[in-house]
């Protein structure tokens, strides 16, 4: 670990009132923003009783700090939520001046809205579950509907892991016939920020269904004949989408197809799935741990968003601009 992501006005000189909390979520990656920020962990002790309650206990000062509580509300999605609301009623109680949830995985996400009669909207919730617990802001990353942003009444940065995500992709491939591709239409906007970064063009995976109960066609739009494709979308959960799609590719004259998706799910048997697929790469960053299956896998690799979250934080705590990340590469 390094401090090159920290240059002039970023240099690492922390408040003196700042203080990092790591929920059990991801130690590794809040143990990365520790290192990075020259700012170590609050002591504080998490337990579970035996009918699964959870218990918080904080055993610093941290009346009138600035406090990050650091937290992905990934599987056990459940678990990790309220452990986070734990965390913040805790640090609340405790008085401190200043409680942000940084969220690198916002758990629920793709509940955002009503698809079809008596449903919840399931991210609405949660933002108001983590509003009335006490956070006074939220910090997250690429968001599934940037909207969420609006369900809380406090304020809410999300990110991009798009800086990130471009500086691997020149560091690996050439942009001459490079091709970035969304596997849906729902990704289409995140798809053309990428493009628009790496200065390549734009192609979309379609995907609809003729009638119930007959299987999904995909088709693509846009030239991919003889194209090194780079896949991009927030969330990687079962895979199929991403596996469809990159056969597609294929089948329309792709000469190679790789993924970057930031948020890494990958639930049952999508490594696997992946693996056997036509996909040359995955690459997922670390907002969810990986499990040992992810690590394992030859053509799965994972990068570090510390350093971008650890910006963000110490921009928040000087309360200086934070969109000013992604003004550049």
């Amino acid at each position: 670990m390094t401090f090159d992501a920290f240059e002039g006005e970023d240099s690492v000189n922390p408040p003196p009132n700042l203080k990092l909390v790591a929920g059990n979520s991801n130690q590794p990656l809040a143990s990365a923003i520790s290192e990075l920020l020259n700012v170590p962990l609050t002591k504080s002790h998490v337990e579970t009783f035996a009918d699964k309650e959870i218990f918080v206990e904080i055993h610093e000062n941290v009346r009138g700090q600035d406090c990050f509580i650091i937290q992905s509300t990934s599987f056990p999605a459940n678990d990790n939520l309220m452990e986070l609301l734990v965390l913040i009623d805790c640090l609340k109680r405790a008085s401190a001046n200043r409680i942000t949830a940084v969220i690198p995985y916002f758990g629920y996400a793709r509940q955002d809205r009503k698809p079809k009669p008596r449903t919840p909207i399931t991210a609405k919730l949660v933002a108001n579950l983590i509003e009335r617990a006490g956070a006074d802001r939220v910090l997250t990353l690429d968001l599934h509907a940037g909207q969420i942003q609006g369900f809380f009444d406090i304020p809410t940065d999300n990110l991009y892991a798009a800086p990130v995500i471009v500086h691997d992709i020149r560091r690996r491939f050439s942009t001459d016939n490079l091709m970035v591709v969304s596997p849906d239409a729902g990704g289409v906007v995140r798809a053309r920020e990428l493009a628009n970064r790496l200065q390549v063009p734009i192609a979309i995976c379609n995907k609809w269904r003729e009638a119930p109960g007959k299987a999904s066609i995909m088709s693509v739009i846009g030239d991919v004949r003889g194209k090194r494709c780079i896949l991009i979308d927030d969330i990687v959960d079962s895979g199929g989408t991403l596996v469809s799609a990159a056969q597609e590719l294929f089948n329309d004259g792709a000469i190679e197809v790789d993924a970057y998706i930031t948020h890494g799910v990958l639930s049952g048997g999508a490594v696997t799935k992946i693996r056997n697929s036509k996909i040359n790469s995955l690459v997922i960053t670390d907002t969810i741990i990986p499990t040992e299956v992810v690590r394992a896998a030859r053509n799965v690799d994972v990068l570090s968003i510390a350093p971008l979250l650890a910006k963000a934080i110490l921009r928040t705590s000087r309360e200086r601009s934070v969109s000013g990340l992604f003004d550049s590469d």
